[in-house]
């Protein structure tokens, strides 16, 4: 939870660097508090007509979220010492995607790099 926080807390800061159990972390409590958020929807009958199981609450929830995920996989790439552009290699079907799934699992840069100092060695969670 700790993680999500942090992610949180660091809004829009696309510097630095973030380690994996970082990246990961925050996507699992994302995903779970995702679906917190379409239950919700579902319970409160605030989903759309076209279903798909998201609602309003849901949508709302998703909608504040980009800007932080974005931030904490910009900062995770920039771990691996590859820029936040390197993001858009998403756009190549299925390959980017799988690249991409393999930086993010990617064991960071040791020591500092160009990025700032190693994150492993800031944070004792």
């Amino acid at each position: 939870m700790e993680y999500f926080l942090h992610g949180l807390r660091n809004y829009a800061v696309f510097s630095g660097r973030a380690r994996r159990k970082e990246y990961w972390m925050f996507l699992l409590f994302q995903l779970i508090f995702g679906i917190v958020a379409m239950v919700a929807d579902g319970l409160l009958g605030t989903t759309w007509e076209a279903g798909g199981g998201g609602g309003m609450i849901y949508t709302v929830y998703s909608l504040a979220l980009i800007v932080p995920g974005l931030a904490v996989s910009v900062r995770r790439l920039h771990d691996v010492g590859k820029s936040g552009w390197f993001s858009f290699i998403a756009l190549i079907p299925l390959v980017g995607i799988i690249w991409l799934l393999i930086l993010y699992c990617k064991e960071g840069t040791p020591g500092e790099n160009k990025y700032g100092p190693n994150p492993k060695a800031e944070f004792a969670y």
